[in-house]
């Protein structure tokens, strides 16, 4: 029998679809277009790059994003694995050095002998069982073919990434070092005093924004990754109740609290740059330079990266998808994985590649597709991709909200997480023993021999 898969696109979901495949003996042919051709937020050809911030979210045990950690984990995932290896001091959450991290995940696949890495740009659907994990900059070619595939337009969103300073150009002076609630000293803190933040809100509602191109008018925002503009636009009050919020902050010597702070967090392992925590952009470069540097403590800031800008696609996957990842008419064999199936965030994304994978390991090896308990993170996220109203379909992170409610009430939110998390792993547990006796075998790891 011959079993092989394609997978398209080499980014978070495709990677760890790839490596999920391999590790169960299945030859993979992986299609990237970089860096034959380009995207608006792509800068290098290695797989898995990170294009926006450079956290993987909170990495608690008991956080609905800890959940999920703990699952892929559990799968042997290439992506936490590599994310692991490449973190940098962000407090509780995961956050990666963004080369070290794509190296890796890169380096890891190249060696693998189940593994063929192919540099093209696919314009047509493989033949075979084939995984598309284009993510939402996928190629327009490839788009108007899923979009025939899938029988129902496209939903999309505008997505745009913060900017990067270099350290050694914030003024310490100014700024200083502290996790909120005196957690760990892992962020850079700039404090407005009161005068300070009006003049830098009325300076940032007031700035020229860049218009989306060949797109709509009128972005549709994506209300988990807002850019800062668009969120500062509802009211004045709006940042320092959300990204700039004060609490846990207290300044150095008073413990008085700023009227606002911007946090800063550690963006590679060296700690030379730190991005804008919350302050993904739409702004025009020239404008983002005058109105960031009026944050206290950036006055001369060195930028190593602007923000931009770029238009997200995904399908709307209660209409157009089955609960396998496959389009409700058409191929049994052309699944979706990442962040063109609905979902919204790095881990949710990788989550996806690791169902694609198994759904389509499934098929070549001719045994029973996974069912993937509702009580898990990952079981939860595709019963929000089956279940959701169609009509106004949104793409979804990983949240407490859309996993099973614990029986009785909890109205302690740290205890409902515990309880929540307990669940979730005893029913992950019977996933694995029945995923085994399911194949009849565990995945083996796929190391190139001299690796070892």
């Amino acid at each position: 029998m011959n079993r092989r898969v394609t997978v398209v696109g080499g980014g978070l979901a495709g990677s760890e679809a790839a490596w999920q495949l391999a590790r169960r003996g299945i030859d993979v042919l992986l299609l990237e277009m970089r860096p034959l051709r380009t995207t608006p937020a792509h800068s290098t050809e290695m797989l898995a790059e990170v294009v926006c911030s450079n956290s993987f979210g909170a990495d608690g045990p008991a956080s609905p994003a800890g959940i999920l950690k703990n699952e892929l984990r559990r799968l042997d995932s290439l992506i936490l694995s590599c994310a692991d290896e490449s973190r940098v001091p962000a407090g509780k959450a995961l956050a990666v050095d963004r080369d070290i991290f794509s190296r890796k995940v890169t380096e890891r696949l190249e060696s693998l002998p189940q593994v063929s890495i192919r540099r093209e740009e696919c314009v047509s659907l493989p033949e075979g069982p084939t995984i598309v994990a284009t993510g939402p900059l996928t190629s327009p070619a490839l788009s108007s073919l899923l979009q025939q595939q899938a029988g129902t337009e496209y939903l999309s969103f505008f997505d745009a990434v913060a900017p990067v300073v270099v350290a050694d150009s914030i003024d310490m002076s100014v700024a200083f070092r502290r996790g909120r609630w005196g957690q760990e000293e892992d962020y850079i803190n700039c404090p407005f005093t009161r005068e300070r933040y009006e003049a830098f809100w009325n300076a940032l509602v007031a700035a020229e924004r860049a218009l989306p191109h060949d797109f709509e008018d009128s972005p549709s925002w994506f209300e988990g990754c807002l850019p800062v503009e668009v969120m500062a636009s509802r009211g004045i009050d709006t940042l320092r109740f959300g990204p700039l919020r004060p609490v846990g902050l207290p300044l150095p010597g008073t413990g008085e609290e700023a009227w606002a702070v911007v946090q800063l967090r550690q963006d590679n392992r060296e700690g030379t740059l730190y991005n804008l925590v919350g302050f993904q952009t739409s702004l025009r470069w020239g404008e983002q330079e005058r109105v960031f540097r009026m944050i206290p403590g950036l006055e001369n800031a060195e930028f190593a990266r602007l923000g931009v800008m770029h238009r997200n696609i995904y399908v709307n996957a209660p209409a157009a998808l089955d609960s396998r990842l496959r389009f409700r008419e058409g191929r049994t064999d052309l699944f979706l994985a990442g962040q063109i199936t609905g979902v919204e965030g790095y881990m949710e994304s990788t989550a996806m590649g690791c169902v694609a994978a198994l759904n389509a390991a499934a098929l070549v090896d001719g045994v029973p597709f996974p069912e993937w308990p509702r009580g898990t993170a990952i079981g939860s996220l595709l019963h929000y991709l089956e279940d959701a109203e169609p009509k106004h379909f949104q793409p979804m992170n990983m949240n407490l909200g859309i996993m099973p409610k614990p029986e009785g009430k909890i109205r302690n939110k740290a205890l409902r997480c515990e309880h929540v998390a307990a669940k979730a792993s005893e029913a992950f547990d019977a996933f694995l023993e029945a995923l085994t006796r399911s194949t009849g075998s565990t995945p083996r790891t796929c190391e190139a021999p001299d690796s070892k």
